[in-house]
């Protein structure tokens, strides 16, 4: 075979296996650095449950973003806005079980207040509330919160 034939084949090959690999590549894993940040955990998968994307330690609070102002909203989304603001890195270590993070990129429950996504989404509000009363009133940590969340959405 003539030596540049030899090349373009070998060439054109290496195009296509690259191709494949990226397409066949899991999203797990490509979705696992969540855009650089350590602290972010991949969606855990086993066959009862997936968690949704969460931080398993407290980031920095500069390294949220900033949550919509309550004053924008009304009722419970209104209260949860607030909450969003009174407990944000723990809001970051729960994971959001509208699934958000697959459809949207969210990185955890506080993402859903970085925007109005929360303002239509009853699930949002609702898990901020229950974390807020059991940070607040039961006197749970972050680990513990996120242990009931996931009790509860769980299974839905």
């Amino acid at each position: 075979m003539n030596p540049r034939k030899l090349i373009v084949v070998v060439v054109v090959l290496g195009v296509v296996v690259g191709l494949a690999v990226l397409v066949i590549k899991p999203k797990s894993e490509s979705q696992a650095t969540h855009n650089g940040d350590a602290h972010a955990e991949p969606p855990l998968t086993t066959a009862a449950q997936t968690v949704p994307a969460h931080f398993t330690q407290p980031p920095s609070l500069s390294s949220l973003g900033p949550t919509l102002p309550p004053e924008r909203f009304a009722g419970q989304t209104r209260e949860a806005y607030v909450v969003a603001r009174a407990i944000p890195q723990t809001l970051a270590q729960l994971p959001c079980y509208c699934h958000c993070d697959r459809g949207m990129g969210h990185k955890s429950l506080h993402s859903c207040f970085e925007d109005d996504h929360a303002s239509h989404c009853a699930t949002c509000v609702d898990e901020a509330l229950m974390a807020y009363r059991l940070q607040t009133e039961a006197k749970l940590s972050a680990d513990q919160v996120r242990e009931k969340i996931i009790e509860k959405y769980a299974g839905q």
